[in-house]
């Protein structure tokens, strides 16, 4: 699934939401993905598949949902599970984590059917974790439709901290070689948006620098709308660059 139906602009703002209320304000002030994530629970914090089906009644068409499995083990069938629940409530991306390298293999076999059956899987691999970027076409070869990178721990530092720019625009050249959606997360600050941005992904993902202070806190209008500008400025200077 290519980039273009989901993400008009790039790179899209994924905004992670603890719950509907913020979800509404996120949208307000101008997130183009909702990432419905529970912050107190984890780096992908889970929503219970009930209140995503809320969501999905309330917000299609409105913006891209996306959802995580949880902070979930390495395991084939746990991870198979988690991702059923999810996909059955009808958001647009699954975001599956993938916290090692060990079983990486068996966790694609077991997921494989599900891309074919036509749910848009994204694979998080944590750039905290070590994980292996050599070579992401394991992933589209399971019928992904997108990888991005994201941080486990979220106060060891932020993404440019764990990975430089070069292996950073390797993996979004890469992904983009494959047909891959690809994202970009981790503790993003104001600093990271324009060189992140130059990178070309479809997508940056926020949380703390939405709330102004801890990723735990509520939304805040005025963190939000700095995002969202620096944002808009970037994307103005990735086109004079592309130009």
């Amino acid at each position: 699934m290519r980039a273009p139906p989901l993400f008009p602009f790039r790179p899209a703002l994924l905004a992670s939401v603890a719950d509907l209320e913020e979800a509404e304000r996120a949208l307000a002030l101008g997130a183009e993905v909702l990432d419905l994530k529970d912050p107190r629970a984890g780096a992908l914090g889970a929503w219970e598949p009930r209140r995503l089906a809320t969501a999905v009644a309330r917000l299609r068409h409105r913006a891209v949902l996306s959802a995580t499995t949880g902070d979930l083990p390495m395991d084939p069938r746990s991870l198979r599970t988690a991702a059923e629940r999810i996909a059955e409530t009808g958001v647009d991306v699954v975001k599956v984590g993938f916290f090692a390298n060990e079983g990486r293999e068996a966790v694609l076999r077991a997921l494989a059917p599900l891309a074919a059956a036509g749910f848009r899987l994204v694979a998080v691999l944590m750039a905290d974790r070590r994980p292996d970027l050599s070579d992401l076409a394991p992933f589209a070869e399971a019928g992904f439709a997108g990888v991005m990178l994201d941080t486990a721990d979220k106060t060891g530092g932020g993404l440019r901290a764990r990975l430089d720019e070069a292996a950073l625009a390797r993996f979004v050249r890469e992904a983009r070689d494959l047909g891959l959606l690809c994202g970009l997360a981790g503790s993003l600050g104001l600093a990271d948006i324009a060189p992140l941005a130059r990178l070309g992904p479809d997508y940056l993902g926020f949380r703390g620098a939405l709330c102004g202070g801890a990723r735990t806190d509520r939304l805040d209008p005025g963190a939000f709308r700095r995002v969202r500008a620096e944002l808009a400025a970037a994307r103005g200077e990735a086109v004079r660059l592309s130009g």
